[in-house]
């Protein structure tokens, strides 16, 4: 059966992946996003890598009656819409006595609003027709805030908390709708080229760095089993149980390396520094999924291969187990 998809943030970064990878199975692929080039080219992308049928909206997912409008006119034209992955984001790159009000209103309405916007149009009509699944693109940061991206942080929590409530109404109301939140390390997106920063050196992801196709490929695997959650890279993991178990030390880590890791050593230009925290970034040229930092990226993760294969390895560390004992009762008898 041909998926009909929708993935928010689709004109670059992972959601760009993201769109590329379901045009790539034969999926009917709407792309939402604010930037025209960025847009027509994710477009010309689906299409030419086999997608069904492409349809772009020029859609601010802070803007909850649009994204709702471009829902609808989905379903108007292909009957339904089997998964729908909220992607978009934007960014402040400074210390949070540095960020403005409206900054940080700003990151809210499109991280957090956002994803509640694409969430609330999505379940209009899979919670009508029974079915469907949704994909929230989140972070270890949702989890482990760090310094220099308080606004960021705060919204990825905020869409965990969202998650865990709304799973629980849906479990109760409408089972067949799963909700899955994939947990992203540091990847190479154009982000780092167009976030609000008041850092004096270029944005990086703190490294390992790994490629948008690696989590394009989590946000696939999530959308199709409608797994809960899913950590992506060993990074995700060790910020995770480091917050679980260590949170103090991780503190005086972060106060210690957190700046330095976020930073090249190019200084920035700030006569031709231009942000898309109020305005698309790729409104006039396209820049795709891969940001400038492809010679460190990983196109491999052990530790996601690991999550997804792990009811299969724990059968064969079952079975192994079991026959070890079996073992070892045969020596002794």
């Amino acid at each position: 059966m041909t998926q009909s998809v929708v993935v928010t943030g689709a004109s670059a970064g992972v959601g760009r992946a993201v769109a590329r990878a379901y045009a790539q199975r034969g999926a009917r692929v709407a792309l939402i996003a604010r930037g025209e080039a960025g847009l027509a080219a994710a477009e010309r992308d689906c299409r030419t890598r086999g997608a069904v049928d492409v349809r772009a909206y020029r859609v601010d997912v802070a803007d909850a009656g649009a994204v709702q409008q471009a829902a609808d006119d989905v379903v108007h034209h292909w009957g339904t819409i089997d998964a729908w992955v909220n992607n978009a984001m934007v960014s402040v790159f400074a210390p949070a006595w540095e960020i403005t009000a409206p900054e940080f209103r700003r990151v809210t309405e499109v991280n957090y609003l956002g994803t509640v916007h694409g969430t609330l149009a999505a379940l209009r009509h899979m919670r009508a027709h029974g079915r469907g699944a949704i994909v929230q693109v989140g972070s270890a940061l949702a989890y482990r805030g760090i310094p220099l991206q308080s606004a960021y942080c705060a919204s990825k929590h905020a869409i965990q908390g969202f998650n865990d409530s709304l799973r629980a109404e849906l479990l109760h109301d409408c089972p067949a709708v799963s909700l899955s939140m994939v947990q992203l390390p540091a990847l190479n997106t154009p982000q780092f080229s167009w976030v609000r920063t008041r850092l004096p050196r270029h944005p990086q992801p703190v490294p390992p760095i790994f490629a948008p196709e690696v989590a394009a490929r989590a946000v696939l695997w999530a959308a199709d089993r409608g797994v809960r959650e899913l950590n992506v890279g060993g990074p995700t993991w060790q910020a995770r149980l480091g917050d679980m178990f260590l949170p103090g030390l991780l503190d005086r880590k972060l106060a210690r390396d957190g700046y330095d890791s976020q930073q090249t050593e190019t200084p920035i230009d700030r006569a031709t520094w231009r942000d898309n925290l109020d305005r698309p970034g790729d409104d006039e040229q396209d820049h795709g999924a891969d940001g400038i930092f492809t010679d460190q990226a990983r196109h491999r993760s052990a530790a996601l291969w690991v999550d997804v294969h792990k009811r299969a390895l724990s059968g064969l560390a079952l079975a192994g187990l079991t026959l070890a004992l079996a073992g070892l009762a045969r020596r002794r008898r």
